[in-house]
C-alpha cells in the first residue's frame, strides 16, 4: 500500500504551477469530475453553501473524483463543521469554510478536521481516500492530514485585516478570497479591479507567503485581471462554475446554429 495520498492541488503547485478550480452547483452526476479532468482542471469546489446538492451526492462525486484524478473539496456552509467531517468521510480531499473572520474560527475548524495530534477529528476505517483498506490508526491518520486541504475564505474587510493570525493557525492550508462577497462587503460591488481589492489580495498573498500557506482567489473571472492577480502571487483559482460554462457554451452554439438558418 502506497505511504502516500495524491492530491492534485498540491502536485500542480509543487511543480511551479497554478491550480485551477472549477464549481459544481447544478451538476449532480459523477460524470461531472472525469468530465472536468478531460478539460484541464485540477479540482472540483463541489458547492453545498449555495445549492441544493445532498451530502451523499457530493460524497459520491468526491469517490468518482479521486478515481478521475482530480481533488474534490467540498464548500460546507458557514460553521457547518459537521457537515465537513461528514464529507471528508465520505472522500474529499478537503474541506472549504466560508466566511472566516478571525484566527480564533480558523482554529476551531482545524481542530475539527484534522487528526491528533494537529486536531480532534475522530477516525473511522476504511476511508475511500486509502481505498478502503484496512490500515494502522497511525499510517491513516497521518495519510490523511498530509492529504487534505482545509480551506478558510476570507469575504469580509474583518478577514482581510486578520489574514496574517489566520494564515498562521497550524493546520490551515489555503486562504480562499471570496472576491464576490468581497467587494460587495466593501462597497465597490462586482469592481474587481478596485485598488481597494488589489491592496487585499496582496495583503491576503504576503500573510501566505509568511506562513507558508496557499492563496487562492474566487470570484474573479475575467481572464486578463485573473492573470494580474496570478502574477502577484495566488497559486489557486477557483477559474469558472459549470452554470455559467454550459449556459455560455449552449448560448453559444444555439446563436451559431440560427445564424446558419437566418
Amino acid at each position: 500500500m502506497t505511504t502516500t495520498i495524491a492530491n492534485p492541488v498540491r502536485q500542480r503547485i509543487a511543480q511551479g504551477g497554478v491550480a485551477l478550480g472549477v464549481g459544481v452547483r447544478v451538476a449532480r452526476g459523477i460524470e461531472i469530475a472525469k468530465l472536468m479532468k478531460v478539460a484541464g482542471f485540477d479540482w472540483l469546489f463541489i458547492d453545498l453553501e449555495h445549492g441544493q446538492m445532498s451530502i451523499d451526492a457530493a460524497c459520491q462525486m468526491s469517490v468518482a473524483a479521486l478515481d478521475a484524478g482530480i481533488a474534490p473539496l467540498v464548500r460546507v456552509p458557514m460553521g457547518q463543521l459537521t457537515m465537513g467531517t461528514r464529507c471528508l468521510d465520505g472522500g474529499a480531499l478537503g474541506i472549504v469554510m466560508p466566511h472566516v473572520d478571525t484566527a480564533e474560527e480558523a482554529r476551531a475548524i482545524a481542530d475539527a478536521f484534522r487528526y491528533p495530534p494537529v486536531g480532534h477529528r475522530s477516525i473511522v476505517g476504511g476511508l475511500p481516500q486509502v481505498s478502503y483498506a484496512s490500515l494502522p490508526l497511525a499510517e491513516t491518520a497521518s495519510m490523511i492530514n498530509t492529504a487534505t486541504l482545509v480551506t478558510v475564505m476570507l469575504e469580509t474587510p474583518k478577514a482581510i485585516a486578520n489574514a496574517d493570525a489566520i494564515a498562521a493557525v497550524p493546520g490551515i492550508d489555503m486562504l480562499l478570497m471570496g472576491c464576490s462577497d468581497l467587494t460587495l462587503e466593501m462597497g465597490i460591488p462586482g469592481r474587481f479591479e478596485d485598488p481597494r481589492l488589489v491592496a487585499a489580495i496582496e495583503t491576503t498573498i504576503a500573510a501566505c507567503r509568511r506562513h507558508g500557506k496557499i492563496p487562492g482567489i474566487g470570484g474573479v473571472y475575467a481572464e486578463a485581471l485573473l492573470a494580474r492577480y496570478l502574477r502577484l502571487g495566488m497559486q489557486v483559482a477557483l477559474a469558472g462554475n459549470d452554470l455559467p460554462l454550459l449556459l455560455g457554451a449552449a448560448t453559444q452554439r444555439a446563436k451559431a446554429m440560427r445564424d446558419l438558418t437566418a
